[in-house]
């Protein structure tokens, strides 16, 4: 997978680094020619001193070959911008934006070009939430410009799903169980798959299907 990623801060670095690692094909797009001079000799990608708010630094990067692009500056507008470009010039099918500043998280979805936000003061609280809550409904992760995420539920012992095979809980259509935790180990989930007090149940849902979702696994 080839990955594009603009802003060379720490953030930048440390996914560039990883995703090096990981062995996918990466591209780093710095406005700092001597921070790139720097960092050059540290992280064996592509490096390209450019700004990534511009077409033309865009397209002489090769952004129309990549597969996702990673907006990481430190600068909101700045990844909005890069998101925009990226989405609507360049055709990348996938686009993940950083968000500084939790007050603009609004502003990343699709209509900016934003398939995926992370904005880490929102990720640490649903960690912190996930880690302590049983019996409510936690948000982990936000897909498409907010039209679909991830939610957590432990089941508590009041839970109307508690002893219930998923197949009779009557899941929406547009929300689908996608993983159960129990006692450590996954299970995938079936039809057949008897929900139990404790289980940490992750799924999938959209804005629309997220009450309804609650009602099944939390009550009213």
């Amino acid at each position: 997978m080839k990955v594009a990623i603009a802003g060379a801060g720490s953030v930048g670095t440390a996914i560039a680094t990883d995703l090096h690692n990981s062995g996918h094909d990466v591209l780093v797009l710095e406005q700092d020619p001597d921070l790139v001079e720097r960092l050059r000799p540290t992280i064996d990608v592509t490096w390209v001193a450019a700004d990534a708010c511009e077409v033309a630094s865009l397209d002489a990067a090769g952004l129309a070959t990549v597969d996702v692009v990673v907006a990481a500056t430190g600068d909101d507008e700045d990844n909005l911008v890069i998101s925009l470009l990226a989405k609507q010039e360049f055709a990348v099918p996938r686009v993940v934006a950083r968000v500084n500043h939790p007050k603009n998280q609004w502003l990343f979805n699709e209509t900016w070009g934003v398939d995926v936000s992370v904005s880490t003061p929102h990720l640490l609280t649903a960690l912190v939430e996930e880690a302590v809550s049983v019996g409510a409904l936690v948000r982990l992760l936000q897909f498409e410009g907010g039209e679909a995420h991830l939610v957590e539920v432990t089941l508590a012992d009041n839970s109307p799903a508690r002893n219930r095979p998923l197949s009779e809980l009557e899941v929406p259509r547009d929300a689908s169980v996608v993983a159960v935790v129990r006692q450590d180990r996954v299970v995938i989930p079936r039809g057949d798959t008897v929900m139990q007090v404790g289980d940490e149940v992750v799924v999938l849902v959209t804005g629309e299907s997220e009450d309804k979702v609650k009602a099944l696994l939390v009550g009213s």
